[in-house]
């Protein structure tokens, strides 16, 4: 038991980040909450449990989803996909705030056959996305980065949004990890929109755009880079960084050294040229979605994600849940977990659940056993509140 008073009414907010490559956050937390509920239908347990469910994000893939669920209304919209095939994609929107996010434009998950293509890979598709936001006029586009195929310092992106690049013979260039290198010329004509709404990066990537930790060298090898690929995208993104410089950037050197400009393959950095600001994913999700408002009045907090370890405590999304949760008890729920039970303090977290104390199999690419194991861990965490 958490106390010896446990209430007989339980109130719990579950509040999940998805469990990547198997569940979304909201499957996630239906799982729990069907566990939870199961618990307090039991004839070994009394009192009720009302759950309030809030699948979370952290500005990565999956953001659009957490947006939906907690109001926002999807729009669909086609674009072109990592490598220029149609995507049906979405945005959500709640008539103030739109939300777009790489991961269901040009994502890692849309390359076709699941192929890599670390040079010809585009952000092409999540400009377009982008395009579709400002046509409905809001006051601000939140820009969810993670899960990007591509390393084209969002070269891409910039061309649907209306730059122009060419190479030395005057063709046009598209986007591309490859296409960098060719830049000859550069048109910055911006559409007007932009300078009307505020634009906002939700990411927790820390790294620059170039060197030992810039986009290519850390991220290039997650979408199929090999040391060769590697050096010709550090070589491509410094030609576009000067590039930019001469097409008037003053500041195209300095952006390029901030911290974020490498995230998604560099679309940090060409987000940072059209004036976006920068802010915590996990923390602007958080009071995005209402987290503050909708943890009044419940008595535990549940939240987790794939893996806890290292990252976990760094500031990702269940280590800023459990900061927000107040005196309430914080349950951790997660695929596995890489920290010893001595470090739950860190994160003032009560306890840790995880599928690997459930199962001897990999749940990790398995959806419906990961559901079933959750309902399993939430009929546990019911059985222990009440």
């Amino acid at each position: 038991m958490l106390t010896t008073t446990a209430p007989a009414s339980v109130r719990a907010l579950i509040a999940p980040d998805k469990f990547k490559g198997s569940l979304t956050a909201a499957e996630v937390a239906d799982a729990l909450a069907a566990g939870l509920r199961s618990a307090a239908g039991s004839t070994a347990t009394a009192g009720s449990v009302h759950c309030e469910l809030l699948p979370l994000a952290d500005g990565g893939d999956g953001s659009v989803d957490a947006a939906v669920a907690s109001g926002f209304t999807r729009r669909s919209y086609t674009v072109a996909g990592p490598t220029g095939q149609p995507v049906r994609s979405s945005i959500a929107f709640d008539g103030v705030t739109a939300v777009v996010e790489v991961a269901n434009t040009c994502g890692l998950g849309l390359l076709p056959g699941g192929t890599p293509e670390p040079l010809n890979a585009s952000s092409r598709g999540f400009g377009e996305a982008v395009l579709f936001a400002l046509s409905l006029n809001p006051a601000r586009i939140v820009l969810a980065l993670g899960g990007s195929a591509s390393t084209d310092g969002g070269m891409g992106m910039l061309t649907a949004l209306g730059f122009s690049f060419r190479d030395a013979a005057g063709r046009q260039l598209c986007g591309g990890g490859r296409a960098l290198a060719q830049i000859h010329t550069v048109d910055r004509t911006t559409l007007p929109e932009l300078a009307e709404t505020e634009l906002i990066v939700a990411s927790d990537v820390h790294n620059p755009l170039l060197g030992t930790q810039g986009a290519p060298a850390i991220f290039g090898p997650q979408k199929g880079a090999g040391p060769d690929d590697i050096a010709t995208l550090e070589q491509g993104l410094n030609h576009f960084v000067a590039a930019m410089a001469a097409a008037g950037c003053p500041d195209a050197a300095a952006l390029a050294e901030r911290d974020g400009a490498g995230s998604a393959g560099g679309l940090g950095y060409a987000c940072l040229l059209l004036g976006a600001t920068q802010v915590s994913g996990a923390d602007y999700f958080l009071d995005l979605l209402d987290f503050n408002a909708r943890k009044d009045g419940c008595n535990v907090v549940i939240t987790g994600e794939g893996s806890l370890d290292e990252q976990t405590l760094a500031g990702k999304l269940p280590a800023a849940v459990a900061r927000r949760s107040g005196s309430r008890p914080v349950i951790a729920v997660a695929g596995r977990s890489l920290l010893p039970q001595e470090r739950w303090s860190e994160m003032e977290l009560t306890r840790v659940y995880t599928l690997t104390e459930y199962t001897d199999q990999d749940s990790a690419k398995d959806p419906e056993l990961s559901a079933a194991l959750l309902r399993r861990i939430g009929k546990d965490i019911g059985a222990s509140l009440l």
